[in-house]
């Protein structure tokens, strides 16, 4: 059974010593900062919301803020997003690499690996959030999740929940924290003001996370995960990670010469209809993988229905400028939640071969393909990167003249 060094809790009050150990500084320091107006959170006792105000002000100047830089950004309640820290109850208590070891059970160059995904540096204490993730990681591996698997699950997590926290943070400040600036309240009133309202909402982030998690996990065992076995089944790939799918590109030719025409707000704005349109309309079994400016990748396990769905996207997308489309149909390596590998290369450069409003697919889509599309074979195009010869074949209807 593994040690359990126990939950270490900020109290309601700590002593000034108690308070710059917390915080990482010097008693000095922290009286020097009170003396400059820094922590205006400070009444004459070092409370959570005292300590928490310090830890940011620590933090920015580690990062290179003056003093001064800081104190105007206090006056000026710019630092008021910082208060919203105290709503999560973490201890100040750090640990070192013996500690999480010996508590875990993990080797040594195992915790050195998440740690490097976790973004810290080698020789820097474990805070306790750092210190429980890597306690979860250890569970996992004791329950048979093996570690290759674990290291990208994880990768894909912290992805995706920097982007989640970067998205909560951005919109918030700019949705409220700036607007509450530029109605000239004073510092403590805009600090009340959005401690209040994140208080109110934070808390409705990790249930709904629950929620959606398990709703997106439902929907990719029903239509992926049986997917991708049953085809690496037929195929016999037989090497892990590696997986035969369909790829497709598409993405809006002529999206910079829009932005510099209409401006950034209206390009963004066809971008997120086509991105839109695309995901709504998309069979079953296919997914947008990742969208890169005005591109997306999608992949799905069935080429003749990726195929089919290119050609009606293209007839029935009615902004401008129209997209153009390349599907090919080959073995990829999956890692990390995304898919690598020459095949998909191919399909990237022949989505850059297509023109506006065109669907090029390879000779595997071709022969994968069901009724309903005709196939019209193009004089050899050479592609950036490939010296054999690729036969390309722009799809349409079958019923168009």
């Amino acid at each position: 059974m593994r040690e359990d060094p126990g939950e270490h809790r900020l109290r309601l009050t700590m002593t000034q010593t108690e308070a710059a150990a917390a915080i990482g500084v010097s008693p000095s320091t922290l009286r020097r900062w009170l003396r400059d107006g820094l922590v205006p959170d400070y009444q004459g006792e070092w409370t959570r919301s005292a300590v928490g105000k310090a830890r940011l002000i620590g933090r920015l100047r580690d990062r290179g803020y003056t003093l001064d830089e800081l104190r105007r950004a206090t006056e000026q309640g710019r630092l008021a997003f910082g208060r919203v820290l105290e709503l999560f109850d973490v201890s100040g208590r750090t640990y070192t690499r013996a500690e999480v070891a010996r508590s875990t059970g993990l080797e040594p160059g195992i915790i050195d690996q998440l740690s490097e995904m976790l973004g810290r540096r080698p020789r820097d204490p474990f805070g306790a959030v750092d210190f429980d993730l890597v306690r979860y990681m250890a569970d996992a591996i004791e329950v048979g999740l093996p570690l290759d698997a674990l290291l990208q699950l994880m990768r894909v997590y912290i992805h995706a929940a920097s982007q989640i926290a970067d998205a909560e943070v951005r919109l918030v400040h700019m949705y409220v924290h700036e607007p509450l600036m530029r109605a000239q309240g004073s510092a403590e009133e805009v600090s009340t003001e959005l401690y209040s309202l994140a208080g109110d909402l934070f808390p409705l982030a990790s249930p709904l996370l629950e929620r959606l998690h398990l709703r997106m996990l439902t929907h990719f065992i029903d239509q992926d995960v049986v997917g991708h076995m049953e085809a690496d089944l037929d195929h016999g790939s037989g090497e892990v990670g590696r997986t035969r799918v369909a790829i497709a590109f598409a993405d809006l030719p002529g999206y910079t010469e829009l932005t510099e025409e209409a401006g950034d707000l209206h390009a963004l704005n066809v971008v997120e209809r086509f991105v839109g349109a695309v995901k709504s309309s998309l069979p079953d079994d296919a997914r947008v993988i990742k969208t890169i400016g005005d591109a997306v990748m999608i992949v799905a396990s069935d080429a003749a229905a990726l195929a089919g769905w290119s050609v009606a996207f293209q007839q029935s997308y009615r902004d401008r400028p129209l997209p153009r489309i390349a599907v090919h149909h080959g073995y990829s390596q999956y890692r990390d939640g995304d898919y690598y590998g020459r095949e998909v290369n191919l399909a990237a450069r022949v989505a850059a071969a297509a023109t506006e409003g065109q669907v090029l697919v390879t000779q595997p889509v071709v022969d994968a393909a069901a009724a309903g599309i005709r196939f019209e074979l193009l004089p050899q195009v050479p592609l950036k990167g490939f010296t054999d010869p690729i036969d390309l074949f722009v799809a349409v209807p079958e019923s168009s003249s």
